[in-house]
């Protein structure tokens, strides 16, 4: 299982270095961002697929890695769902997805609806 090979130039690039659990998860959170915001654009950020609000911020990243993906998101937005992520590992602004096990759906459109909303209505950047 390979999470990503070289360094991708551009997101389809990102999509074609992946495999196996890495890229059925990664297809799975693209999917779900093109529901939720389907408005944003998806560019690469720091070698990671960034979704970008028309105005350009940031909304949210994912990144793959050996054993699992990341969803990335403002610290806000992370905080705001604590309650629901007790049984994730999570970061500062992050949600630690481990391959083989169901991802939240439900709770990611949640998060990524509550980030966009923080951003819109509240100002809310990405730093």
């Amino acid at each position: 299982m390979t999470a990503r090979t070289g360094k991708p130039k551009t997101v389809d690039e990102y999509f074609a270095g992946l495999d196996g659990p890495a890229l059925e998860l990664a297809q799975q959170l693209r999917e779900l961002a093109r529901e939720v915001v389907p408005e944003a654009s998806e560019q690469l950020k720091w070698g990671n697929i960034a979704w970008v609000h028309p105005q350009g911020m940031i909304l949210f990243v994912v990144s793959t890695h050996a054993k699992h993906a990341n969803a990335a998101f403002t610290p806000s937005t992370r905080e705001a769902f604590d309650a629901q992520l007790e049984d994730f590992e999570t970061g500062k602004g992050t949600v630690k997805l481990p391959y083989g096990r169901p991802a939240p759906v439900d709770l990611l459109r949640e998060m990524m609806r509550h980030r966009l909303r923080e951003y819109e209505v509240d100002g809310v950047t990405w730093r």
